[in-house]
């Protein structure tokens, strides 16, 4: 509709100029808004106030010499001049029925777009340590991940989602002594664990299955920490997997040295060709100050030892060079810091750095009817994925992660997610979908048949404001898939559904569907297939199941 309605101002614009009532030759982009209000119109453009400069008049008159082509066109009932100059456009009842039956010719492909450009896109996310099972946090960031790239894909990009596997250093070479350590200790020797040794009880089940496997010969740390991570991520894939998350590509840190293809080697060595690593105390350190740091980052510690950082640039220098054109990384809010140091990298490479994307997953307090709430509190545990998940079920658990901005503390209340009733979000948008399904059925017996040709006649019965309202959202569907992809704010979806479901609630409540007028039913049923359409789309991109009954 935005662009339709774009041409439509445009045109008016440029019939004022060939008319003499306006000058201006100034190549503007119209900008249109949804007014919060319905008594300010369907749309809302500020054309008149950019043009006020070049035409040297009040914006007022501007906005009056423009109405006059707007509402020439046969899609428009009438236009207002508000406030200094905004021009206010209330469409006809006609495009919104004819909007509505393009939804519906649409059907499962409504809220596809192509603003993407089919651009390739990498999404990675989650990459949690292979140390240990994932916890609450981890799951906020698969969530907010995982819809993004859906939404992404709606929005017309190519998109990979990819988990990087941290597999190499100090870390992994702890979670191996860990393990050899419990070994001895299910043998019935004495061992004292170091406090960066891992101590909870997957660390014991991982050794069972060790000496299960291995048997209980004297192994090397290697071996230790080379089943040790199989292992952990078979767990970690799971826990994903049952959480409705697949990756395109997993990607291992190891990959970046091995042999002849050693990734950090050569992108350290490309730096140092360029002067921007120099040697200083034995180390080998990057001048990220030249590119915005605050300081210099180490590359290769005096020991010889390569740093984590070092891994990572070499990393994203790879992602470059696969060609992505947007590199969007999920992190948590205790990596802010590291963003100066990877943004240093795409400049130092001559590469604009707008080219990396980084959203931001804030902590999530975990509540028990509005109280703060603990669980698994055993040494070395934590609240994990799979506690909340087998408490609460997938289709909650992501929903409630998905509620709010990714950047914003979340409150998650376990009772609440679990509560089938109105007040519980998710089952509040499902529970739309599941009674449109039940009054589909209820037609279905009454041998209700919708037709196979859906026009503007067969959804002339829809006259109530109401029901205006319901289309004039779903319409708005496409304009929130661009929008949350543009900032990469999932959640603008969790929102609008809620809406959607906030308006269809009332409407169900306060109006028969089917009825004994024949016309006004039909229109009713298909205006409710459109709004189970798009719940069940909306849910779908969030990750999120759309049952029939309930």
């Amino acid at each position: 509709m935005r662009a339709i309605l774009k041409d439509i101002i445009t045109g008016a614009l440029n019939d004022a100029i060939a008319e003499g009532l306006l000058k201006s030759t100034v190549d503007l982009s119209v900008i249109l808004e949804r007014p919060k209000r319905d008594k300010f119109g369907d749309f809302s453009t500020n054309l008149a106030m950019l043009l006020t400069k070049s035409e040297g008049r009040a914006p007022r008159m501007i906005a009056e010499d423009l109405i006059k082509g707007i509402t020439a066109s046969d899609l428009v009932e009438r236009c207002e001049v508000a406030g200094p100059g905004f021009i206010n456009i209330f469409l006809k009842r006609s495009y919104w029925l004819s909007t509505l039956a393009e939804i519906l010719k649409k059907g499962e492909g409504y809220g596809n777009i192509t603003a993407g450009g089919n651009k390739p896109v990498q999404v990675e996310f989650v990459s949690a340590n292979p140390t240990g099972p994932l916890h609450i946090g981890h799951g906020r960031g698969a969530a907010v991940g995982d819809a993004l790239a859906n939404i992404l894909k709606a929005a017309g990009f190519d998109v990979t989602k990819e988990y990087y596997i941290n597999d190499a250093g100090r870390q992994v070479q702890n979670l191996g002594e860990s393990i050899g350590l419990r070994i001895k200790e299910l043998a019935g020797e004495e061992v004292e664990f170091g406090d960066n040794h891992y101590k909870g009880d997957y660390i014991i089940d991982i050794a069972k299955e060790y000496i299960a496997v291995c048997g209980t010969d004297e192994a090397t740390t290697e071996d230790y920490k080379n089943f040790a991570i199989k292992a952990m991520l078979g767990r970690i894939e799971k826990d994903l997997v049952d959480f409705g998350i697949v990756f395109d590509q997993w990607f291992s840190e190891r990959s970046l040295c091995d042999g002849d293809k050693d990734q950090v080697g050569a992108t350290i060595a490309e730096l140092t060709e360029k002067g921007l690593a120099f040697d200083k105390d034995g180390a080998k350190w990057m001048r990220t100050t030249d590119f915005g740091d605050d300081k210099d980052r180490v590359l290769i510690k005096a020991d010889g030892e390569r740093t984590y950082f070092a891994s990572d640039i070499a990393y994203h220098r790879g992602k470059i060079r696969r060609g992505f054109t947007k590199i969007i990384n999920v992190w948590g809010a205790d990596h802010h810091g590291y963003e100066p140091r990877i943004r240093a990298l795409f400049r130092a490479f001559g590469h604009d750095d707008e080219m990396l994307r980084v959203v931001f997953i804030q902590l999530v307090a975990l509540l028990r009817d509005g109280e703060p709430v603990a669980m698994g509190k055993r040494s070395g545990e934590f609240v994990t994925l799979r506690q909340v998940m087998d408490e609460v079920g997938t289709d909650a658990c992501r929903f409630f992660f998905l509620m709010r901005k990714p950047d914003a503390q979340l409150d998650f209340d376990l009772e609440l997610a679990k509560k089938q009733a109105s007040d519980n979000p998710v089952f509040y948008v499902q529970y739309a979908h599941a009674r449109i399904h039940s009054i589909a059925r209820l037609a279905k017996e009454k041998g209700i048949e919708l037709p196979d040709t859906i026009d503007v006649a067969t959804l002339v019965g829809l006259e109530l404001g109401e029901e205006m309202a319901l289309i004039k959202h779903l319409a708005a569907f496409e304009d929130v898939i661009e929008k949350s992809a543009q900032l990469m704010e999932p959640h603008k979806v969790t929102f609008y559904i809620q809406e959607l479901a906030g308006l269809y609630h009332p409407y169900y409540n306060r109006q028969r569907v089917v009825t004994d007028d024949k016309a006004q039913t039909i229109a009713r049923l298909l205006l409710c297939r459109a709004v189970a359409q798009v719940i069940r789309r909306g849910l779908a991109l969030l990750g999120v199941s759309a049952p029939e009954s309930m």
